[in-house]
């Protein structure tokens, strides 16, 4: 349970911070911005804070009245009832809090940018990234968010070599974050006459979508080539030089777009590109520089580890990191059973972080 004092704190700053911001003229420079985020992010939490504190209260007068021998049997029976129900509702009641409580992860609210490659299996791994990369735009056309494809490499069997989109809507990156790493899959290729089924893999990476003030880009520390585009045919080839090749200098992080016919959108959606991965390289070393001993089971994002197989013979899919199995493949290829892994996700890396803060 959290203790009074600090949900006393939390209402106290609540309450400050929305008398500073009735007089915003009192405020300096880029002060009203920063406290109306701060009470945008706390209201919230005190709201919750204040119910729970209200709760406590009813609590004691309902315990009061229920050992209060002089008072009417029939009340100190009702005051019991009511002390039942209620103390049955408290540790949902305090948990909601202890999760609004947990810290935010600032990239959470961004948009996302995902990518997509086929790893080990030829052909039918690059088929298999094809997929995967449907999945997702189905999964995102469910939520409303919009799907913007960046750049396609097509295989030579209509799959994806290598498949970039940018992804843009309320809590994209939060939803979306845990599904970057190795994504196995298990079936009978099409081409197999034997029936026999292969295992095969993609990579999956999701990057928070970075703004020009995160990441100063010097124009000097870029080497920009222009190319004529190729592919498999139909939008991804042309006859002018095009295509767009970034490579940045300092760290050797090289993106590509050929999917647009102007030179001008492929350079700007290529720099969007190197924008995520700069600024994802950079939150990798901010984490690893504040890692402690405890590394989270689901949260690592390690785009080496094997996080998920799809059987489609046994119509399975299984998310190794939280021992779950649903059998339900093709709803989940389809996006409409996607959300049942990811909140299994989120709720294990939210126990996770709340274990982590009571050991503190």
């Amino acid at each position: 349970m959290i203790p009074a004092p600090k949900l006393d704190q939390i209402i106290t700053r609540a309450q400050e911070l929305e008398a500073l911001l009735a007089d915003p003229g009192a405020l300096k420079g880029d002060e009203f911005v920063s406290l109306s985020k701060e009470y945008a992010d706390l209201s919230p939490v005190a709201e919750k804070a204040q119910a729970l504190k209200a709760m406590l209260r009813e609590l004691d007068e309902l315990k009061a009245m229920s050992e209060d021998r002089s008072a009417d049997a029939d009340m100190r029976e009702l005051a019991n009832d009511e002390l039942y129900a209620l103390k049955k509702r408290l540790p949902d009641l305090a948990h909601e809090l202890q999760l609004l409580m947990l810290p935010k992860d600032a990239a959470d609210e961004r948009n996302a940018i995902l990518e997509v490659r086929a790893g080990t299996g030829g052909e039918e791994a690059a088929l298999f990234a094809a997929d995967l990369f449907r999945m997702y735009q189905r999964y995102a056309d469910l939520h409303g968010w919009r799907f913007e494809v960046l750049d396609v490499a097509d295989s030579s069997v209509g799959g994806y070599k290598e498949a970039v989109a940018a992804i843009s809507g309320k809590g994209v990156f939060a939803r979306l974050k845990f599904e970057s790493g190795v994504h196995r899959v298990q079936r009978v290729p099409e081409t197999e006459a034997g029936g026999r089924i292969h295992t095969s893999a993609a990579t999956v990476a999701v990057l928070p979508e970075a703004e020009e003030v995160d990441v100063d880009v010097d124009e000097k520390d870029l080497r920009i080539d222009v190319y004529r585009s190729s592919g498999a045919g139909g939008q991804h080839v042309n006859t002018t030089d095009s295509a767009v090749r970034i490579t940045h200098l300092p760290t050797g992080i090289v993106v590509q777009c050929q999917d647009e016919k102007s030179q001008h959108k492929n350079r700007a959606k290529a720099m969007k590109i190197l924008r995520a991965r700069l600024y994802d390289a950079e939150r990798e070393r901010l984490d690893a520089e504040r890692a402690s001993s405890r590394k989270s089971q689901v949260g690592s994002g390690d785009r080496s580890e094997r996080i998920r197989t799809y059987n489609f013979p046994q119509n399975r899919v299984t998310d190794h990191r939280v021992n779950l199995t649903l059998h339900k493949l093709e709803y989940v290829m389809t996006g409409e059973a996607l959300d049942e892994v990811i909140d299994t996700l989120i709720a294990t890396d939210q126990a996770e972080r709340l274990a982590a803060l009571e050991q503190q």
